[in-house]
C-alpha cells in the first residue's frame, strides 16, 4: 500500500506541473491589462509602466511563469494585487468554506446515490426503478444554478424555512447550527448532479454483480436477501463505484464556483469570480491551482480506497 501511494504521488507531480502550465497560459490569454484595472482612474501611461515593472508584468511570459512556479514550489503564491495580502492566506481562508460545502454535497450525493442505485437495481423494471430513473434524469438535466434559484424562491422567499444567502447570520450568527442552517440549500443544489451520476452507475454495477454465480450460491446457502444484497453484492459493486465518487468530488469542487455565486457562499468560487473581474492574476492562478491539486488528491484517495476494498488489486 505504501508503494502504491508513493507511485500515485509521483505520478501526480507531472499532472500538477501540466496544470500549472495550463492555468498560467489561460490566465495570460485574458484580455486587458492588470495594472490598468488596479490603478483605475490613476492609470496614466507612466503609472501603468511603473506598476507593471514592480509586479514583474513587463517581463516575457516564460520569465513570469518561472518566477511564479518557483515561488509556488516554496509555498509563496505571490501577493494579491487587489487585496494586498498573500495569495496563499486568502485561498486557504476561502477554501475552508468551499471544502465544507463540497464535503457536505459529496456526502449527500454518496449516501442518496448509493441508496437509490441499490433500490433501483433490486427493483429492476419496477415502479421504484422507474421513479428513481425519472428523478435521476431530471436531476442530471437541470442546471445547478437554476435549481438553486428555485430553491431560494420556494424555501427562502415563500415559506422562509432556510436563509437565501451567506454562510452565517448577519446578526448573532456563527455557531455550528447557524452554519448548518445556511448550508442546506447550497449543499442540496451542488449534490443533485453528482447524486444522479452515482445512482446510475451504482445501479449498473449492482445489476452486473447480482447476475454472478456466487450471488446465486449465497442465496442457495440460505442467506437472507438483505445479507446477500448489502454484504455480498453491494460490497462487490462498491469497488466499481468508488472511482466515480472520486471523480464526482472534483466536479463538485468545480461546480462550487457558480453555486457559491448564487448563494453568496464565501468560498473559493466566489473569490475566483471577483478576482477575475478585478484582473487579480496571481489570486486566480493560486485559487485554480489549489482546486486542481485537491482534485488530484481526491482521486488518489479514491484509488487507495479501491485498493483496500478489492483484494484483486492487492
Amino acid at each position: 500500500m505504501t508503494a502504491t501511494i508513493a507511485k500515485r504521488l509521483l505520478a501526480a507531480i507531472p499532472v500538477l506541473f501540466g496544470l500549472s502550465l495550463v492555468v498560467f497560459g489561460m490566465i495570460a490569454l485574458i484580455p486587458g491589462d492588470p495594472a490598468t484595472a488596479i490603478l483605475g482612474s490613476y492609470a496614466t501611461p507612466e503609472n501603468v509602466a511603473r506598476l507593471n515593472a514592480s509586479l514583474g508584468l513587463d517581463k516575457s511570459l516564460p520569465q513570469q511563469y518561472l518566477a511564479w512556479i518557483s515561488g509556488v514550489v516554496t509555498g509563496d503564491f505571490g501577493r494579491s494585487y487587489a487585496l494586498n495580502r498573500p495569495v496563499i492566506d486568502i485561498v486557504l481562508e476561502r477554501f475552508s468554506a468551499t471544502l465544507l460545502l463540497a464535503g457536505a454535497s459529496l456526502l449527500l450525493a454518496t449516501i442518496f446515490g448509493l441508496l437509490a442505485g441499490i433500490v433501483s437495481a433490486v427493483r429492476q423494471f419496477g415502479l421504484a426503478d422507474k421513479a428513481i430513473t425519472l428523478v435521476v434524469l431530471i436531476g442530471i438535466s437541470v442546471p445547478s444554478f437554476w435549481l438553486g434559484l428555485l430553491l431560494i424562491l420556494f424555501f427562502a422567499v415563500r415559506i422562509k424555512l432556510f436563509p437565501a444567502s451567506g454562510m452565517v447570520a448577519i446578526y448573532g450568527g456563527g455557531g455550528p447550527l447557524d452554519i448548518l442552517h445556511h448550508l442546506v440549500l447550497p449543499a442540496i443544489t451542488l449534490a443533485l448532479v453528482a447524486t444522479g451520476v452515482i445512482a446510475r452507475l451504482t445501479r449498473t454495477a449492482m445489476l452486473e454483480v447480482l447476475r454472478q454465480d456466487y450471488i446465486r450460491t449465497a442465496r442457495a446457502k440460505g442467506l437472507t436477501e438483505r445479507r446477500v444484497i448489502y454484504r455480498h453484492a453491494f460490497m462487490a459493486a462498491l469497488v466499481s463505484v468508488i472511482p466515480v465518487i472520486g471523480i464526482q468530488a472534483g466536479f463538485v469542487l468545480g461546480g462550487a464556483v457558480y453555486v457559491e455565486t448564487v448563494f453568496q457562499w464565501p468560498g473559493i468560487g466566489a473569490m475566483l469570480v471577483n478576482a477575475i473581474s478585478q484582473r487579480d492574476i496571481l489570486l486566480v492562478q493560486g485559487g485554480v491551482l489549489v482546486v486542481a491539486a485537491s482534485y488530484v488528491l481526491f482521486n488518489l484517495l479514491a484509488d487507495v480506497c479501491q485498493t483496500l476494498l478489492d483484494p484483486r488489486l492487492k
